[in-house]
């Protein structure tokens, strides 16, 4: 991977069949360089500038956390509980765009609102959308705030910092080198997910939906929290490897 990112053009195919390819001194540089950094333990999607999420390349740098499979499930939720008509839409948290973009291309349709404290990260996200052309308000801020006093919305979606403070995983592998600030609250993993919560039904339009990502571990808090905050059909759903990822709930219709 490193040798086909310092060489434009260089496929896996090449590789195999040629060898003997030689580099360039400039290209054998920059991945001596690369291959350095990696040995480090920092993450392949930083060295690339890119993952790949729902099928599409986001460009991603150490202001956003690196997309990951477990995030698809939030948005597979979102778009089999709506329709693909009009809808108004905010992503909380919104790092790299991932998801708001997502929406904003599976749902043609939908009004798509991004918001983010990080004005580093908010500008990768608007360079993702904009080369990825999908049309998204962004907003700058912590949670609701910087949405004044825009309500209506029929789902808001967030993959919030979830981890506690002193959880083991925030030193090891790639989490180390993502932005703390979007991994951990600083507190028990939940204040995140208190506080979205409890502002939600203020902002959802009657039958509106929130989804939360949210740690293997914390499914039955969650579900605790969107009970509180006076939503119905609360539930948990699984990721793949059958652990508790994503929990929704449902505004009452009246």
């Amino acid at each position: 991977m490193l040798l086909m990112h310092v060489r434009p053009g260089l496929t896996h195919a090449r590789l195999i069949a040629d060898p003997d390819l030689q580099l360039t001194e400039a290209e054998a540089a920059l991945f001596e360089q690369l291959a350095s950094r990696r040995l480090a333990g920092e993450p392949m999607a930083y060295l690339l500038g890119a993952r790949e999420f729902f099928g599409r390349s986001f460009r991603v740098s150490p202001a956003v956390l690196i997309p990951r499979p477990e995030t698809e499930h939030l948005v597979e939720a979102a778009l089999l509980r709506l329709s693909r008509d009009a809808a108004r839409v905010v992503d909380l948290g919104s790092g790299s765009g991932a998801i708001a973009v997502t929406l904003a291309l599976e749902a043609a349709e939908w009004e798509v609102h991004a918001v983010d404290l990080s004005a580093d990260a908010l500008a990768v996200a608007q360079d993702n959308a904009s080369r990825l052309a999908a049309t998204i308000h962004f907003h700058h801020g912590s949670w609701y705030q910087p949405l004044g006093e825009l309500s209506g919305f029929d789902l808001i979606v967030s993959n919030p910092p979830y981890i506690e403070k002193d959880d083991h995983h925030l030193a090891e592998g790639d989490v180390r080198f993502e932005p703390r600030m979007a991994l951990t609250d600083e507190e028990d993993g939940l204040a995140c997910l208190r506080e979205i919560s409890a502002g939600a039904p203020s902002r959802l339009k009657p039958g509106g939906w929130l989804m939360l990502e949210h740690g293997y571990d914390q499914g039955a808090a969650v579900r605790q929290l969107l009970l509180a905050a006076g939503l119905q059909e609360v539930a948990t759903l699984p990721d793949l490897a059958g652990l508790d990822r994503v929990t929704l709930g449902q505004k009452a219709s009246r």
